[in-house]
């Protein structure tokens, strides 16, 4: 069974820098799209960012877009999510997902594995 691990959250002020990381194990990894979502307490999970791991395309929020790089290592079956210039409303959980269709999707559902989440806090 497919597992996604995330690590790299933690507190930052506002300017700051985070690296988030997503290790993918278990069964046979065959997702071509890994992605960042975020979700704050009473809203809806949104979109950050997407990679297509075999041909490396990305799609990004427009809110995030110049700010956060999405990159992925194949060999490792790892996505990682550069965070700079945060802002206060960066603050969410942010989670990584899975999804094996080839089509980068901004929407929650199309994704079939999700990691537990990590926690991102800016502060003012």
């Amino acid at each position: 069974q497919v597992q996604l691990i995330e690590s790299g959250g933690g507190l930052v002020q506002a300017g700051g820098s985070l690296r988030l990381s997503c290790a993918a194990s278990g069964g046979t990894f065959s997702s071509t799209i890994m992605g960042w979502f975020r979700q704050v307490p009473g809203k809806e999970r949104e979109f950050v960012a997407a990679v297509r791991r075999d041909s490396g395309s990305t799609a990004y929020a427009d809110s995030v877009k110049g700010r956060f790089a999405i990159s992925g290592d194949t060999a490792k079956n790892t996505v990682y999510l550069e965070m700079n210039s945060l802002k206060p409303e960066d603050t969410a959980i942010y989670y990584c997902a899975a999804d094996r269709s080839f089509t980068i999707s901004r929407i929650p559902s199309a994704y079939d594995y999700w990691g537990q989440g990590t926690q991102v806090t800016v502060s003012s």
